[in-house]
């Protein structure tokens, strides 16, 4: 795991005090103040005017790196910039630089290639990012499932299908932002067994329950099956649960929709079952967690 700010601090600053030493001393600076200039020894300027210092030629060739290093150089050699001016400037260039496609970001995704697959417009420090939202959503519905399976009897509530724990992001559309677990979670020789990490687009039709309840106005992030009974529907009741039934035989989006609007405050679903089909119960809730607490609550 390498952090964008390492790529900063061993190659981008390394490359751009070199840059700015040499262009100081070409502007007529003495070694003394250069240091002062830039807050580093004189020693390091040494270093940096006798090339012992490693620098990037990717960043050294960029021609924003190379203007902005020679607009400092000159507004520093003259008094026209500051010190505390010119870090502003550069962090600046750094933040762009930063930015989906950008130099450091490919050098980034250069050291962390699964940062690719997130495509040009990611960025890393962007607190919106999908790629930092997918990765809480699935923070959450990995603690979820700890929960779960560190639930003694969670095993007996897992239907003949299995179940699946989902979770989405807040702009859900379809399953691909849906995440669950491949090949569901199912009962092994009395224990609960999670097959592999969670994944996003892999849960078909848990997500599309959860995503039918959002669709008609739920506000639930989060959905498990659990095996149908009566016995669990009254605990849920008793523990201020609404519950609603739909017809998982006929259209499921549609069905859910009359459920919901039946019972807009619902948060359990469930269906009785029919020729072929299992019935079952829908646990839905704001977070994985919840959802996995609350199925523990019922054993």
């Amino acid at each position: 795991m390498q952090f964008v700010e390492e790529i900063v601090v061993d190659e981008f600053l390394p490359t751009v005090r070199s840059l700015l030493a040499g262009e100081l001393r070409e502007q007529g600076l003495t070694q003394s103040e250069v240091a002062e200039v830039l807050g580093i020894s004189q020693s390091a300027v040494s270093k940096y005017a006798h090339g012992d210092v490693t620098t990037n030629d990717r960043i050294a060739a960029d021609e924003r790196v190379q203007t902005l290093v020679t607009d400092l150089a000159e507004g520093l050699a003259a008094g026209d910039v500051t010190p505390v001016q010119a870090l502003i400037e550069i962090e600046v260039l750094i933040r762009e630089l930063e930015s989906g496609g950008d130099l450091l970001a490919q050098l980034h995704e250069d050291a962390v290639p699964e940062l690719a697959e997130h495509g040009t417009g990611f960025r890393v420090h962007d607190p919106e990012s999908d790629l930092r939202t997918s990765e809480r959503v699935l923070s959450s519905l990995r603690r979820g499932l700890r929960i779960l399976e560190n639930a003694s009897g969670f095993s007996t509530l897992i239907p003949a299908v299995g179940s699946n724990l989902v979770a989405c992001t807040p702009d859900a559309n379809d399953v691909d932002d849906v995440a669950g677990v491949p090949g569901r979670i199912f009962d092994v020789k009395g224990r609960t067994t999670v097959p592999a990490e969670p994944e996003f687009g892999v849960s078909e039709h848990v997500a599309t329950v959860l995503l039918a309840a959002r669709r008609h106005g739920s506000d639930a992030a989060a959905a498990i099956n659990i095996q149908y009974d009566e016995d669990l529907l009254g605990d849920l009741r008793e523990a201020g649960r609404v519950t609603a039934e739909f017809d998982e035989s006929d259209d499921i989006p549609s069905s859910i929709g009359a459920a919901i609007e039946d019972e807009p405050e619902a948060s359990v679903l469930y269906q009785t079952g029919g020729m072929g089909i299992e019935p079952l119960i829908y646990v839905l809730g704001p977070d994985a967690e919840s959802v996995a607490d609350t199925v523990r609550s019922l054993l």
